[in-house]
């Protein structure tokens, strides 16, 4: 076993131990230490192995897991138990795998325990299909096999030679971030996009570090993670347009119950903003339109197109939001562009309706914790002027906290 960090090389070994001793072999053949870990749950490896979960099945696993699927949840809790004590103790410093479906998703399943910037890299022959729930929030590098994985030949070699070439060159990045202030962790999504680029060149110029996020569903939830984990000191949520789009089965709408939530053991302010909120966003172009939606107003995108939110929808929109809100009301204010929330909500544009922004506005008023404030802007979201108006809120709201160590002055 390496005495030194290594790279994890981890896999299902009683099926495709061949590819993982290669793997070893190419990233020892490079100068640096494998450290392999077996978690197959049919037949011992075919080779000695580092640390043998197998070899500890019936200890941690259980008899009772005689079926496949209890068998391979069993391990992967087990493996990611494993994995992240073997990260905690410095022993690894980087992951690697190879597998079919099963394989891949037990692996990066275990993968996804370690934390950001840890280099994980899965090679896989389903890496061609919606990996979505596969990588989800974590910085998985996925590399397609393209053959299948049954020995190693002049195909399937190449690719794990290059992949165990891309590891090792991973470890041994040198790049540091400049030293910067605080970080405000900002979503948006493009319909306010300039809205973002003006608010990011303001809060920058104040010396804070802003670290933005696709509100794509897997981004919004991707902000709340390393928000838990300690990297912000305030969450500027410009797109609150996740809402809309998980309301209505949109392209943006995958995301988790705990989105604009109090961030866990974490008192960071949030500014919230209705960006996107006008509308939800889904796959059609004005060649097929979904008969149900035939007489909304349409904003046609590229191959996604944008409806109106009817007032009905955007009131609910308001109750969900406000539940959420109202769980840590202190760390908490909003700001409304009147002049609209979308580069497609504005007088000229295709979804202007304030009438219907209103509602919203109005029903969130109503449900509220009135320690929750809503500052009223004459501005549309992607005016110059109203970055300086969220930028100067969100410095303010952080200099707040920071003088004040019980979280009273909101």
């Amino acid at each position: 076993m390496p005495s030194e960090p290594a790279i994890a090389v981890l896999g299902t070994f009683d099926t495709k131990g061949e590819e993982h001793l290669f793997l070893k072999k190419a990233i020892e053949a490079r100068g640096l230490p494998a450290l392999t870990i077996n978690i197959g749950t049919r037949i011992p490896s075919p080779f000695q192995v580092d640390i043998d979960l197998f070899a500890q099945k019936e200890k941690h696993i259980g008899k009772a897991a005689d079926s496949r699927d209890e068998a391979i949840r069993s391990m992967l809790r087990h493996g990611q138990n494993q994995i992240r004590d073997l990260y905690d103790r410095g022993r690894i410093k980087a992951v690697i795998s190879a597998g079919g479906g099963s394989g891949t998703h037990l692996c990066t399943g275990i993968m996804r325990v370690l934390p950001l910037g840890i280099p994980k890299v899965m090679v896989s022959t389903v890496a061609s299909r919606d990996m979505s729930t596969i990588v989800g929030t974590k910085d998985i590098t996925m590399i397609h096999s393209v053959v299948d994985l049954l020995g190693v030949n002049r195909i399937s070699g190449g690719i794990l030679d290059k992949a165990a070439a891309a590891v090792c060159a991973m470890t041994q990045s040198q790049w540091q971030p400049q030293k910067k202030g605080k970080r405000i962790a900002l979503s948006f999504f493009g319909f306010i996009t300039r809205a973002a680029e003006h608010i990011k060149k303001y809060l920058e110029n104040l010396d804070y570090e802003v670290i933005s996020f696709h509100a794509n569903g897997t981004g919004g939830m991707a902000l709340e993670e390393l928000a838990a984990e300690g990297y912000f000191d305030g969450i500027l949520d410009l797109a609150t347009h996740e809402l809309a789009d998980a309301l209505m089965n949109g392209y943006c709408g995958n995301i988790g119950p705990g989105r604009f939530q109090p961030v866990p053991d974490q008192p960071i302010p949030r500014l919230i903003v209705p960006g996107g909120l006008d509308c939800a966003v889904l796959e059609f172009t004005r060649k097929r339109i979904p008969p149900a939606h035939k007489n909304r107003k349409i904003f046609f995108y590229d191959f996604r197109s944008a409806i109106r939110l009817n007032i009905d929808e955007s009131v609910t929109l308001a109750h969900q939001l406000a539940a959420r809100l109202n769980l840590a009301p202190i760390l908490v204010k909003i700001i409304n562009p009147q002049g609209g929330w979308s580069e497609a909500d504005r007088p000229d544009g295709p979804l202007y309706g304030p009438e219907i922004s209103d509602a919203l506005i109005s029903t969130l008023t109503r449900d509220l914790d009135k320690r929750i404030e809503i500052i009223s802007s004459d501005h549309h979201i992607n005016d110059p002027a109203f970055a300086q108006i969220v930028g100067n809120e969100m410095d303010q709201m952080i200099r707040r906290l920071s003088a004040d160590g019980k979280n009273n002055g909101f």
